[in-house]
């Protein structure tokens, strides 16, 4: 939940600026980092799944391993964003549409944030590789301090010295640091050493590396496909004029919310996973697959319905701007199916990740995408319909919950139980 709230604060503290200009910009650059490192989140999650499994054999230099393959990646990774900031920009913001005030606001936001890339995609690695070890403690305490940073700073640049939109973009890229400096030296102290010494030479095993990649590959088209989802959604939105721009950023800052609260189950749900394919132990999968969802829908329902219950409150909070928050109650019911299914198709999702099952995954965003999104997307745009743009989300949520669903039996049944003998040994 750390994660969304600062979204929040951001955007509250934007919001209860006298120009607009700077809430929108924020909104309309967030989908370039959206691409950039949500995209990039395949590296959490796969890092996730292998020291999952890994862990659950008791392996402890499979484990080290999966943390310094994904590791190397993602500082590789993050130095090329930081060399290639300029064209990233330029390429960005041709692709995005706002007036030429919301985009100015939108550049100093980018370069402030962009600094930050190497430690957020260290820090992707770094919670991945902790929750498969289910030091989720660990996790917490990141989170605690990187999103409790970023809130401060956030009121020293925006509100203290008035940098607006460019102290936003700081002050997330400097808590950043500020959280894989403290996971390193978390992870420093709970490793065995020797154990790393003798995992080094074992960085080039070839057929780990296949492994590893494939699993990547299918994860990041996951990534992929749906921050595509929303950055087409919250272009589109921009289409629709900058008062709809704004209402559509404010709704999705609750759907990150809740979405991302319950990816704190889903993140278990894949470690879990994982163990237990490992251990052999089948029968414990559709109970934690059922067991996860009966806790994350009530969440979803909660958030949901505090929003449309209670629109005057909740969006008083995010901005002051009157002709912002009169008129989003129009659009606040699309959240009460949109989270239930989310939290149905997220639940879903982390279950085939822990199952190392990145194919099915990759195959069913893609349907999704294509088949739920798409055309009503085009439709809403054409008609000139915000409806229809809220619509065209839920139907990429119906698609992937459904596709996802079909696929378990046949996945259980490719897996062979260890007898009970075996497992009591």
């Amino acid at each position: 939940m750390m994660v969304p709230l600062a979204g929040l604060v951001d955007t509250a503290f934007l919001g209860h600026l006298a120009d607009i200009r700077h809430l929108a910009g924020v909104i309309l650059a967030s989908i370039l980092f959206d691409y950039l490192y949500r995209v990039l989140k395949f590296l959490r999650t796969s890092t996730n799944a292998l020291t999952a499994q890994a862990n659950g054999e008791e392996d402890a230099q499979a484990v080290l391993l999966a943390g310094l393959r994904s590791g190397l990646i993602a500082l590789a990774i993050g130095l090329a964003i930081i060399l290639l900031q300029y064209p990233i920009q330029q390429l960005g913001f041709a692709v995005l549409s706002g007036s030429q005030e919301v985009e100015s606001s939108g550049l100093e936001y980018f370069y402030g944030r962009i600094w930050g890339a190497p430690a957020v995609l260290i820090n992707f690695v770094l919670i991945g590789w902790f929750l498969g070890r289910e030091m989720n403690q660990v996790v917490l305490l990141l989170a605690l301090i990187g999103n409790g940073a970023n809130v401060l700073l956030d009121y020293l640049m925006i509100v203290q010295w008035g940098w607006a939109s460019a102290g936003a973009g700081l002050a997330t890229a400097l808590s950043q640091y500020l959280a894989m400096v403290t996971g390193l030296l978390i992870a420093a102290l709970t490793i065995s050493w020797p154990d790393l010494w003798l995992a080094l030479p074992q960085l080039r095993d070839r057929a780990a590396l296949r492994e590893a990649v494939a699993l990547k590959g299918n994860l990041l088209v996951r990534f992929l496909v749906l921050i595509s989802t929303y950055a087409i959604f919250t272009n589109l939105s921009s289409s629709l004029g900058t008062i709809t721009l704004a209402q559509n950023g404010l709704l999705l800052q609750i759907a990150l919310l809740s979405q991302f609260t319950i990816q704190g189950v889903g993140l278990t749900t894949q470690t879990l996973t994982g163990n237990f394919k490992a251990k052999g132990e089948v029968g414990l999968m559709l109970p934690l697959l059922s067991v996860s969802l009966a806790t994350t829908l009530p969440i979803a329902l909660g958030f949901a319905g505090v929003t449309v219950l209670f629109p005057q409150t909740v969006f008083g909070l995010l901005t002051s701007h009157g002709e912002v928050s009169a008129q989003i109650t129009d659009y606040s019911f699309w959240l009460v199916p949109l989270l239930q299914l989310t939290a149905v198709a997220f639940m879903l999702e982390g279950y085939f990740i822990g199952m190392k099952e990145g194919t099915i995954l990759r195959n069913m965003v893609l349907i999704a995408f294509a088949l739920g999104f798409l055309p009503l997307a085009v439709a809403a745009t054409y008609l000139h319909s915000n409806h229809l743009l809220w619509l065209s989300l839920l139907g990429y949520m119906v698609t992937l919950a459904i596709g996802l669903g079909t696929q378990v039996p046949g996945c259980l049944e490719n897996l062979k139980p260890v007898p009970l003998a075996e497992a009591g040994e």
